[in-house]
Formats: C-alpha cells, sequence, structure tokens
C-alpha cells in the first residue's frame, strides 16, 4: 500500500503540515487540427476536458501546457485565455498536453477539514456508543 499524501490537522481543524508525494500522473499530448474535437470548459479556474473522452484523454484531465509550453489556469504564458486561443484557426496545427491538475492550497485546506469532520464525527459516535453499553439494554423485554 503506498501513501501518497501526508495531512496534519490540529484539534481546531487547521491544516498544519501538508506533503504530496507527487508521482507524475499519465499525462497525454495529442497534435489536434481545426476545428477541436473535443469540448473544454472552465471549471475551478482551470480548462478541463467536459465532452469526448479518446486516446487516454479523459473527461476531467485538465490543459497542462499548449505547444510545449505550460499554461497558468485557463490562460496561456503570455496572458491570452486558452479559449480563444483555441478558437482562431491560424493557431492550428497545436499540440495540447492533458492531465489530472494537482490541488489548489485551497482544495487542500478544504480536504483537511473533512478529515477534522470525519474524525470529530467518529469521536461523538464513540462516546455515545459508550454511554448506550453503560446503560445496558432498555426498551421493550428488559
Amino acid at each position: 500500500m503506498a501513501i501518497f499524501s501526508v495531512y496534519v490537522v490540529n484539534k481546531a481543524g487547521g491544516l498544519i503540515y501538508q506533503y504530496d508525494n507527487y508521482v507524475p500522473r499519465a499525462e497525454v499530448e495529442k497534435t489536434f487540427s481545426f476545428p477541436l474535437d473535443l469540448v473544454l470548459k472552465i471549471y475551478d479556474e482551470k480548462l478541463v476536458v467536459s465532452f469526448g473522452q479518446r486516446d487516454g484523454i479523459r473527461v476531467g484531465h485538465a490543459v497542462l501546457s499548449i505547444n510545449g509550453v505550460d499554461v497558468n489556469g485557463k490562460y496561456t504564458a503570455e496572458g491570452k485565455e486558452i479559449l480563444e486561443y483555441l478558437k482562431d484557426p491560424a493557431n492550428y496545427p497545436v499540440s495540447i498536453r492533458f492531465g489530472r491538475p494537482r490541488l489548489t492550497s485551497n482544495e487542500k485546506l478544504m480536504l483537511a477539514s473533512m478529515f477534522h469532520s470525519c474524525e470529530l464525527f467518529d469521536q461523538n459516535l464513540k462516546s455515545a456508543l459508550e454511554i448506550a453499553e453503560k446503560a445496558g439494554a432498555f426498551g421493550p423485554g428488559s
């Protein structure tokens, strides 16, 4: 069994430490001609595939680079929106690399908060079960 991430959360639910054992995920690079046969949409400030998976490109994969240059969310390295860039037939053929995006800092904080909530629920459930066990059997027939 592999450990992919470590999160240390304090009792108040704050994220103290987080470490990602980042292993490069499967990324797919493909050259496209105009028009693009994938449907791309902006989701959480990233451009992701919403329809038309093929050749290892899956729904939910994000655009990681265009023509070998990494992108910044929904913008090219030059600051132009990727969707606008891909609408222009003069930019084709274009090579696009797709893959699963890394978690943002905000997503890591939300994940740590969920761990904290689950831990609190578990503690409350354990204490409720202990109280029920001490009370003994109750109800009809007791």
